[in-house]
């Protein structure tokens, strides 16, 4: 396969069924859900990734008035220190096992776009590598839900520059009814070039949801041996933009 080198007592959280306005936050605390049980394990799952640069790294530093009263005449410096400039490129992906035993990747690198109609039943919309208020969209298709053992939503960072510490990344869950599910990737893991976000398993025909949010120094390789996908990985390109 050729791409970038380089993913588990659970309270379920119980929710009621509402409009889009509605959304609920995975925690550490509160970090299941099941799908099936809310009536949601239909049509397709809509998973959105969307991220903007931190504001304190852009942010006015004002002088000390106690320190140094007279600085206080002067405007304020506008602080912008070279790594905070990187423009940063995250991904959406997912690992994937289908009841059959079939296993693979759907990541924009190395065009695994996937297909919402047929096997892995999983598809991403594209690559978003500027930030845009749109994102990152993948489907996955629960109407075959039988048909798929557990994904593994993960983030990575292509360009290998350690950036989640100045990234804000939410990702969310848009289920077919009921409320949207959202988990903030806000722990600030300076060297960390990948993230395993969340777990969608098939419990005994029941479809649950489980916030991970486990950072990685390594790539898709390294969240594969975490999780024990055991797939083959090399090296992949993006092609310029």
């Amino acid at each position: 396969m050729g791409f970038f080198d380089g993913l588990l007592g659970a309270r379920a959280v119980d929710f009621d069924s509402g409009g889009a306005g509605n959304a609920i936050e995975l925690t550490k605390r509160h970090h299941t859900v099941s799908l099936s049980k809310q009536g949601a394990a239909t049509g397709h799952l809509r998973v959105n990734l969307t991220w903007r640069m931190r504001s304190s790294d852009f942010g006015m530093q004002r002088p000390s008035l106690l320190r140094h009263p007279l600085k206080a005449l002067k405007p304020p410096e506008i602080q912008g220190h070279g790594q905070s400039m990187v423009d940063v490129d995250l991904d959406l992906g997912c690992l994937y096992e289908l009841t059959d035993g079939t296993k693979g990747v759907v990541q924009p690198l190395g065009d695994y776009l996937g297909d919402v109609n047929a096997a892995p039943y999983i598809k991403i919309s594209g690559d978003d590598r500027f930030g845009s208020g749109s994102g990152e969209t993948m489907y996955i298709n629960l109407d075959h839900r039988e048909s798929i053992k557990r994904v593994l939503v993960f983030v990575y960072i292509y360009d290998q520059t350690p950036a989640f510490d100045r990234t804000h990344a939410i990702v969310t869950l848009y289920p077919s009814s009921g409320p949207r599910l959202e988990i903030s990737l806000d722990e600030r893991h300076p060297q960390a070039r990948s993230c395993a976000v969340l777990l969608i398993e098939n419990v005994k025909g029941e479809l649950m949801v489980r916030r991970e949010v486990k950072f990685v120094y390594g790539f898709q390789a390294e969240l594969d041996r975490l999780y024990g996908w055991g797939l083959q990985w090399g090296r992949g390109y993006k092609t310029k933009a």
